[in-house]
């Protein structure tokens, strides 16, 4: 009797920041073909690996495995919710959101290596106005940073902290009706996050204690900051302690309904989007089955990959301190102290 598994790997090759040429070579030496029959499919356009993996789960295929950045993973996945088929993710983008979440090695030999041993379990998925996502979705603050880091040319956490300090003295906050199951209240807030998953990718935790697993979605708001309180804030995102943050309001609900007065821009896993004035969010309980890291946790943290990223933040903050300086004068002087205490304290 036959047992082995049907494996599809969708192959991006123009997204994330890593070259796809080698991955077919890398899967043919590294996938244990004892227990798969797999297959190698490029993607041709926009939008063709979310019509290529809901093709392959009309077909009963057992996982799917999107090889490529955020947007890649987004678009398999969402096809594959509620369906038996699995996913798979060789991580190969910028942030790598999930991947990171889920402790999937960035590393593709090491992820082919862990499809390997096959290890499916269910989780939850969320819904921002008729969108899946599956680590985050926001609005205000969160998806105006969001449009200027798409437009950006280049990636990573460097460039994501940059636009946060540089964009954030400029953005004006909005007042949002906020209602879920224990009422309605209001609040003036730069962004709106909702977090099925702990982080945005680049190990950037808006809500490190999020899990995918409880049916519920941490809900994050961010009240209006200084100039002052951006580098506290970048380094409470790094550093997992957002949530201490006396700027920050955080609770957990498996649904919301948001009111705004104007339409705007609202981000599904960093993808941004023009909508109108009201947004409701949901999570979807164990409705996608997903390929877990055997041996961690949900989320396990990544001391070193942590600190390179800080290290990075700051040697390289130079490179944006005089603009900023010049649009908050006196405070440089101040952020520029900060940053050296909050180095000095991340390596001791």
């Amino acid at each position: 009797m036959n047992t082995k598994k049907s494996i599809i790997f969708i192959i991006n090759p123009i997204s994330g920041t890593q070259e796809k040429d080698v991955i077919p070579k890398l899967i043919e030496d590294h996938l244990d073909k004892t227990l798969f029959h797999h297959q190698e499919v490029f993607t041709e356009y926009a939008g063709h690996a979310a019509e290529l993996a809901q093709h392959y789960a009309n077909e009963g295929i057992d996982i799917v495995v999107a090889v490529g950045g955020d947007g890649t993973v987004n678009e398999v996945a969402r096809s594959l919710v509620h369906t038996h088929t699995a996913l798979g993710i060789i991580p190969c983008g910028s942030g790598n959101g999930l991947a990171r979440h889920l402790c999937i090695p960035l590393d593709p030999v090491r992820a082919i290596q862990l499809i390997n041993y096959c290890q499916i379990e269910d989780f939850d998925y969320g819904v921002i106005n008729e969108l899946p996502f599956f680590c985050t979705c926001g609005m205000g603050f969160d998806a105006f940073i969001s449009l200027k880091f798409a437009e950006a040319g280049k990636r990573g956490p460097i460039t994501y902290v940059e636009n946060v300090l540089r964009e954030g003295l400029k953005y004006k906050p909005e007042t949002y009706e906020v209602e879920d199951v224990s009422g309605a209240r209001s609040y003036k807030a730069f962004l709106i996050a909702c977090a099925n998953a702990s982080q945005y990718g680049n190990n950037a935790y808006i809500a490190p204690g999020a899990t995918m697993k409880d049916g519920l979605m941490d809900v994050i708001i961010m009240e209006p900051f200084t100039a002052l309180d951006a580098p506290q804030i970048a380094a409470d995102l790094f550093m997992k302690t957002l949530g201490n943050n006396s700027k920050i309001h955080a609770f957990r609900t498996p649904s919301i309904h948001i009111h705004r007065s104007e339409p705007g821009a609202i981000h599904y896993d960093g993808d941004p989007i023009m909508t109108g004035t009201d947004i409701d969010v949901h999570i979807e309980h164990l409705a996608i089955r997903i390929l877990a890291n055997h041996e961690a946790p949900e989320d396990k943290a990544q001391p070193n990959q942590v600190l390179n990223a800080f290290s990075d933040f700051f040697n390289n903050i130079n490179n944006v301190r005089e603009d900023i300086g010049r649009d908050i004068e006196k405070g440089g002087r101040k952020i520029q102290a900060i940053n050296k205490v909050l180095l000095r304290k991340l390596r001791s």
